[in-house]
């Protein structure tokens, strides 16, 4: 297949990675600057020129959006999508991921972990936050930060208010979060492709660093997750929509706090700590994910033979006491996306999760096999 890497930064490890390795599987990679497109918009034909030129026929699309021009990035890998064409995460879940704000929102109404955080507008709320999340010592975020940058901790409240009253005056927008004492300088990053955790590290700053991020000088060393860890960082980067993401946890006493999923995730630090190929298996799931859209194409099928149904688990049903995975629906072509029982919604449910009676499914899939599932009350307890 031909593959496009959106990138301002052809020779930097991770997009020289990614090319690699779907070179060595024997695919036509091409890497392209975001910012040279041209987004050309008509009724019933979107379309992209590359360099003021006819853009080359692409199969899939593997976006590493710099934060610094993510609405222009993402606006071009909206486009692509809107031409038919796959893009290893969606320009709606990048956006998600770089907003701060947005990500610890969408988070914090499902079962993860994350650190108390506040935000507001005026200052005279500021002291009000940060009581709010613990007192002082508290995290100050621009909600658009990177890489570490825009991070700041503040050891007293009256520092942390200084500083917010300044960041106001300068018109940026900052988060208000709990310092994570026992994790001070240290945090994990896990790497998530599709369904799986496929490598994860410890990151440690070094001197007084307090942030552990590895453009900061930061060691990382490779860590085995345990399942707390690993489901935690795979529901994160579900939340967020992200098929690609690397989820950064702090090491709380009451368990893994999320503080970032990021999109563009690094993959150096990662390869050379664990000797794992990141790439390749980032590639691998491109592959399966592209072959299925294919088969469908080819058996007929598109978009329009797709729906999403909600749909309730009857108390006889078969599926009673079994896990998602466990259950058969994935065999069907179906895929839950989320399941809600009671006040509570828990997105792509892992194999820890087990099907109760009342419980409602959100199912994506063929419509014909939705709609024989739904009419199949007896047999499968659906209604």
């Amino acid at each position: 297949m031909k593959l496009a890497i959106l990138s301002q930064a052809p020779r930097c490890y991770s997009t020289r990675r990614l090319k690699e390795a779907a070179l060595g599987r024997g695919h036509d990679v091409g890497v392209l600057d975001s910012t040279r497109f041209s987004l050309l918009l008509e009724h019933g034909n979107p379309n992209l020129l590359y360099r003021a030129q006819p853009l080359e026929p692409y199969d899939a699309v593997i976006p590493r959006i710099r934060a610094s021009i993510t609405f222009f990035g993402t606006a071009v890998v909206r486009q692509f999508e809107q031409m038919g064409i796959y893009c290893l995460n969606s320009a709606e879940a990048i956006v998600d991921s770089r907003d701060k704000l947005r990500s610890m929102q969408l988070l914090s109404r499902h079962d993860v972990g994350i650190p108390p955080t506040a935000f507001v507008r005026y200052p005279k709320y500021f002291l009000p936050a940060i009581d709010s999340v613990g007192g002082a010592p508290v995290v100050l975020k621009l909600l658009q930060g990177a890489q570490g940058m825009g991070v700041i901790l503040a050891d007293s409240t009256k520092n942390a208010q200084a500083i917010l009253e300044t960041m106001r005056t300068a018109r940026q927008n900052v988060l208000i979060q709990k310092f994570v004492a026992e994790s001070k300088g240290r945090d994990v990053r896990a790497l998530v492709v599709g369904d799986r955790v496929v490598a994860a590290v410890r990151r440690t700053a070094q001197g007084q660093e307090f942030r552990s991020n590895l453009h900061r000088g930061a060691k990382a060393e490779p860590v085995t997750l345990d399942r707390d860890y690993e489901a935690t960082a795979l529901r994160a980067a579900h939340i967020i929509g992200l098929d690609v993401a690397g989820v950064d946890m702090l090491e709380g006493k009451d368990g893994p706090q999320v503080t970032e999923v990021n999109s563009s995730p690094g993959l150096q630090g990662l390869e050379l700590a664990t000797c794992v190929d990141v790439a390749g298996a980032i590639v691998e799931f491109l592959e399966a994910q592209l072959t299925a859209h294919r088969d469908e194409t080819n058996n007929g099928f598109t978009r329009d033979d797709y729906q999403l149904s909600e749909v309730s688990v009857s108390r006889d049903s078969e599926l009673v006491g079994q896990t998602v995975h466990g259950s058969g629906l994935q065999g069907r072509g179906l895929v839950v996306l989320k399941l809600r029982r009671d006040d509570r919604e828990i997105v792509r449910p892992d194999e820890t999760v087990v099907i109760m009676p009342g419980d409602l499914l959100l199912c994506f899939g063929r419509s014909a096999e939705l709609q024989a599932l739904a009419s199949d009350a007896t047999g499968n307890g659906f209604h």
